[in-house]
């Protein structure tokens, strides 16, 4: 019975422990991905572009615009971009570290988030201290330029800031969520117990000996 017992329980933590690599690696495949797109694109802008020159894919209303942003995303931050590099280095390090060792604490929707945020972050990174174009500068290259709406928008960016922006977004979605489920999982939690006493209360104590019995 004993041997049963544990080789179930080891069944049980190898399917534990498959589950956890399963959502890592879910993780780190998504902020690769974000990483990949994001470069994938930057370096066809720099390709076919030059430094300030617009092309339409849509007349007024959708360009590829390609400049460099020294600001945070959306280019907001220009003139402390030092100070956002090394924020900015800490937090994807930070989101990355908590991705990897914190995977099977976390629901999938979360770390679909959090890789995207991070993903986002390594690729305006990348440009911030690696690209050729962007050496030194601490700048990035934005090329998404979305005209149809100048009065409530005018900043042009790039892959990695909408993966930042979604991700930001999944986080919202991923609390409201969180806190739908709760008052089910409290009152689940709650019928588990009240199902449990009643099991206990129904068990006999012990099982009464022969002389009991004749008495």
């Amino acid at each position: 019975m004993q041997e049963m017992q544990n080789h179930s329980r080891s069944v049980k933590d190898e399917s534990v422990i498959a589950v956890n690599v399963r959502k890592a690696a879910l993780y780190i495949g998504v902020l690769l991905l974000v990483v990949l797109l994001d470069q994938i694109t930057k370096l066809i802008v720099i390709n076919n572009l030059e430094l300030g020159e617009s092309k339409p894919l849509i007349e007024g209303v959708f360009h590829f615009t390609y400049i460099l942003n020294d600001g945070a995303a959306f280019g907001m931050l220009a003139d402390h971009r030092w100070i956002f590099i090394v924020l900015s280095t800490i937090a994807v390090l930070g989101i990355g570290a908590y991705l990897v060792l914190r995977s099977k604490k976390i629901g999938t929707l979360w770390g679909i988030a959090l890789a995207m945020v991070s993903g986002g972050g390594v690729g305006n990174m990348i440009d911030r201290l690696w690209n050729s174009e962007t050496f030194g500068s601490g700048a990035v290259i934005d090329f998404l330029d979305f005209r149809a709406f100048p009065e409530l928008w005018s900043w042009i960016f790039n892959v990695a800031d909408a993966a930042v922006c979604i991700g930001a977004g999944l986080v919202v979605l991923a609390v409201i969520v969180d806190e739908v489920k709760e008052p089910r999982r409290k009152k689940a939690e709650k019928t588990a117990l009240t199902d449990s006493g009643e099991d206990e209360a129904a068990t006999p104590d012990s099982v009464p000996s022969e002389e009991e019995k004749h008495d």
